[in-house]
Parts: structure tokens; sequence; C-alpha cells
């Protein structure tokens, strides 16, 4: 018997191209991010409601989870749809927090901290920003969530819609990938990764794909 999950990184955001450290700040999907989460719903529809196409039963998703940040909910929300399922909110699955640089463009943190930028591109796993998580902080608390979850949903399909960071710590940790390392993996806005789990053994049957279809 197997438990998917699909694992999505959320849309585009409003004032994506300004390059923020955005974290735990609240910021809603751009009307770009509300067409990639619309193109992903389709995409996890198809997958896992044959029914609607094949004509056969599907048991469908039987679980939807986000973390509490807008940017997640309005996504998970418009894949929950087919399923009649409303997403389960939860803080443990926020973007890493970044202290200090949250709301600060990547130029702006350069140059208004620019011994501790030059820290976090060396090292971040071990440093955080001021008042802000290092990658270990965001493995301590993410990874509990995450296993709660899928403890919670053995031999069922389930959605995650979480963040860039996060995906990658979940994704780097599953994978055996040091964490030092966990950049080298990438999360496109929307994407989705599908991992199965064979009882306790995880196997990423697809990483960073971008449904392209309308």
């Amino acid at each position: 018997m197997t438990t998917t999950v699909y694992l999505l990184r959320h849309g585009k955001t409003i004032g994506d191209n300004e390059r923020r450290y955005k974290g735990h700040t609240d910021v809603p999907l751009s009307d770009e991010g509300i067409k990639q989460a619309a193109r992903s719903a389709r995409y996890i529809k198809k997958r896992e409601c044959p029914a609607a196409i094949k004509g056969h039963a599907s048991t469908g998703i039987q679980g939807l989870y986000c973390s509490d940040l807008s940017r997640t909910i309005e996504s998970a929300e418009m894949i929950g749809k087919p399923f009649n399922l409303s997403p389960i909110k939860v803080e443990g699955l926020r973007e890493r927090h970044f202290g200090r640089w949250e709301g600060m463009t990547f130029d702006e943190v350069s140059q208004t901290y620019p011994q501790e930028f030059d820290l976090w591109a060396k090292n971040p796993l071990a440093f955080s920003p001021i008042d802000g998580e290092s990658t270990l902080d965001v493995s301590a608390r993410v990874m509990p969530v995450f296993y709660d979850i899928i403890a919670g949903h053995k031999n069922e399909a389930i959605v995650i819609v979480a963040h860039g960071g996060v995906n990658r710590v979940i994704l780097a940790t599953l994978l055996g990938v040091p964490l030092e390392n966990l950049f080298r993996i990438e999360q496109d806005f929307n994407c989705i990764n599908i991992i199965e789990f064979h009882e306790d053994l995880p196997v990423v049957k697809a990483l960073n794909y971008v449904a392209e279809f309308n």
C-alpha cells in the first residue's frame, strides 16, 4: 500500500519582481499566481479524479494542508474544491522567518547587513538573520509537522501546499541530501513534487514539475 503526497509551492505573489525576503510576511498571490494555482488544481484533479475522465471510481485526495499564510491558503483552496476539501492551516509549515530582514529586498539586506549577508551566503545551514531562523531551525520546526501529517493518512493521497524553503528542507531530508546542499534543489513558483511512501520508504516520483496546460 502507498501513501502519496503532492507537495506544492505556492504561486507567484504580489511584488515578486522586487526580490524581497517575505518569510512570515503575509503576501497574497498575484494575478499570475492565481492562474498558476488554477493550473495545478486542474493537474491534480486530472490525476486523482479519473472518474471524471475515464469513467471509473476514484478515492481522490483525502487530506489537504497548507501553511497559515494567504499565499498558500489561496492555492490550497483551489485544489480542494473538486474534492470538497477545505485546507487545514498549519503554522508549522510557514516559510523560514527572516527576522529583521523581513520585507527587505536582497539589495537592501546586502547593503544594510553586509557581514550577515555574507555569512548567509556562505553558511545558510547554521546562519540565521537577527531574530530569524537558520536552516537547522526550519528543519526542527517543519519535519515533525510533516511526519505527523503523513502518519494521519496511511495509504491515502494528500496535498501539502507550502513554501520554497520548507519544501527544500522536506525533499532534502527525504532524499538524504545534506541540508548544506539545500539550494541544489530548485522549487519554482507553483511547482509540484510527488512523493510516494511505501511503508516508511519515501520515493520522489516528480520533482519541481510545473503544470503548464490550461
